[in-house]
């Protein structure tokens, strides 16, 4: 089953839901990070939240990169998106561990800390990037966005992450995003409350196989919602490639460029985003070289 976003209205239109699938994506990253089980139950719910708030950008070329970083031995997650959904992270600890939290968790919430800040940069063709940032208020990833939502763009919003780790890998992996709309009633409001509370966890519901419309019923409770977008497959995807880290190589400048080249005559470059590695050896680094100076 292919990973997928899909956005649906509930109560006539009044109330927004976006559920996603994103089982494949997060067990890609775990391969390529090498990521403990904990890491990838961390690095999965940044992804899926990224994976979701980029599908809500307009433009080819905008782009989200959303940054975590607490006082949790994890350190720092960075994820990266564009419109479509196709998502990358890196990690400062990919194999960060901790004992089971007090329900007999992965402690989420303590790998990534209870001190720090999301930042959310949304590059969206403006002279200056948008960017947004909030406290971490629990590092269980969820709860520190909805916190985001209310305080950096003023809106109540559910957001619910989850990842199911086994010892095979990610069994399953999503989450949603419930908003309500303006026109939206109170009682439209608590119904869809009672609903989120009564339906679990959505890392169980994608595990017990519910399809993604089951889910959005489930958590808003109207058993009528309409559908608007099926088109976005989530994926893990870097576009890295050695004619960009040679770009990157011409930002050094002349002189340590030259340094470089005396020194150590070759250079061995990784991708944090996949771990790919690029060697250069003297003669292209003398290219680069000549390059910069053109």
């Amino acid at each position: 089953m292919k990973d997928q976003i899909i956005k649906f209205l509930a109560y006539n239109g009044k109330i927004s839901v976006a559920c996603c699938s994103t089982t494949n994506l997060v067990e890609e990253a775990r391969k390529l990070h090498d990521l403990s089980p904990l890491a990838t139950a961390a690095m999965g719910r940044v992804l899926t939240i990224t994976a979701l708030i980029g599908a809500e950008m307009k433009n080819k070329t905008d782009k989200l990169t959303i940054q975590i970083k607490g006082n949790g031995p994890i350190g720092k997650i960075v994820a990266v998106s564009d419109k479509f959904s196709h998502v990358k992270a890196c990690i400062t600890n990919p194999h960060a561990d901790l004992p089971l939290n007090e329900f007999g968790k992965l402690d989420v919430g303590g790998a990534i800390g209870n001190q720090g800040f999301i930042n959310v940069i949304k590059d969206i063709g403006l002279k200056e990037p948008y960017i947004g940032i909030s406290p971490l208020t629990s590092g269980e990833i969820a709860e520190d966005f909805a916190n985001y939502f209310q305080t950096s763009e003023q809106k109540q919003t559910a957001v619910a992450l989850g990842v199911l780790v086994d010892k095979d890998g990610v069994r399953s992996s999503g989450g949603y995003i419930i908003s309500p709309m303006p026109d939206a009633t109170d009682e439209e409001i608590s119904k869809v409350e009672k609903a989120i509370f009564e339906a679990g966890a959505i890392s169980k519901m994608l595990d017990n196989n519910l399809s993604l419309e089951e889910i959005a019923k489930k958590v808003t409770g109207d058993e009528n919602v309409q559908i608007i977008d099926t088109s976005i497959e989530p994926e893990y995807e870097c576009k890295c490639s050695k004619e960009k880290f040679a770009d990157g190589l011409m930002t050094l400048g002349n002189e340590q460029l030259t340094e470089l080249i005396e020194e150590d005559g070759k250079a061995e470059i990784q991708c944090q985003f996949c771990n790919k590695r690029y060697n250069f050896s003297k003669e292209e680094l003398e290219e680069i070289l000549i390059r910069t100076e053109k």
